[in-house]
């Protein structure tokens, strides 16, 4: 099996383990607090993590300065990002939310071409106002579908690319997985703190627990292959392929909640998609010698 075709059944791996494990997280959600959820799985996952870097030699805690803020950034907006978005699933199909966050790529493009000054030609500026033209009839501002938490999954997807963004600054000798232990205790302090504050703890049956202790593997094995990921194959060939997840979340939307999105939110994920596949073409081919 070559690089290339190694790493896009990592991606669809990855993708297929973070939305089994939003999967998971929706079902126990309708039984127990957001908070008590994140405190047990962050516990449980951050063991997890740990173990795996000792593993594999990635922990590295003297970092240089530049670093460490950046880290302790990241792992702000990975808190945020984390409430935000389990917060707008505990309300939303699977497959809406889903849906917005393939609008990514399209942000962080975006983002670096705002703050960091990278290059991005008209034609990748035209893929993303289409993007966020196909996010807006998946939200659709205005429609009595609109709430409160389509602006959380929006709010979101800001974190998410802050976070993004974060990442691509740091030094490259900065362990992937050190960085991922550090957010994961982040996510789990801040929860511990908010559900210590808000006296909000209740008893767990064991298929809660049951359910929190596989999304904490799917989590791990998101993050795993995400890593992974990174070390095979060429970023343009493989990245497309995280648009596996809205597939996954489709069917699990359908299967585990009986929900399927109405036909305007397939339009506006299709127009998402298709901005994304043609950013990550433009990509390649920016990067193609002689260009």
């Amino acid at each position: 099996m070559s690089p290339n075709s190694r790493g896009a059944l990592l991606m669809m791996g990855s993708m297929a383990a973070f939305t089994l494990n939003d999967a998971c997280i929706k079902l126990v959600m309708g039984h127990l607090p957001l908070f008590q959820i994140l405190v047990l799985r962050g516990a449980l996952t951050s063991v997890l993590i740990y173990g795996l870097a000792r593993w594999l030699g990635a922990l590295a805690f003297r970092l240089p300065r530049r670093d460490r803020g950046l880290v302790a950034l990241r792992c702000v907006a990975e808190v945020g990002a984390t409430y935000f978005f389990l917060t707008a699933l505990s309300q939303l199909p699977l497959a809406n939310v889903t849906a917005v966050l393939q609008t990514l790529p399209l942000t962080v493009t975006l983002g670096a071409a705002l703050f960091f000054g990278e290059k991005v030609g008209w034609r990748r500026y035209l893929a993303i106002a289409a993007g966020f033209l196909g996010m807006l009839l998946i939200v659709r501002p205005g429609s009595e579908g609109f709430s409160i938490y389509s602006a959380y999954v929006l709010v979101a997807v800001l974190f998410v690319t802050l976070r993004d963004l974060t990442t691509r600054r740091m030094s490259a000798e900065v362990p992937s997985l050190t960085v991922t232990l550090a957010a994961a205790l982040s996510v789990t302090g801040f929860s511990a703190v908010m559900a210590v504050l808000g006296g909000l703890w209740q008893p767990m049956s064991g298929a809660d627990l049951g359910l929190i202790g596989t999304a904490s593997v799917f989590i791990l094995g998101g993050y795993l292959f995400a890593v992974m990921v990174m070390r095979v194959g060429e970023v343009s060939f493989v990245a497309p392929f995280r648009y596996t997840g809205l597939l996954w979340a489709l069917v699990l939307g359908f299967l585990v909640f009986g929900h399927w999105p109405e036909p305007v939110v397939l339009l506006g994920a299709a127009i998402v998609v298709a901005a994304g596949l043609f950013t990550f073409h433009r990509e390649r081919v920016a990067d193609a010698p002689g260009r």
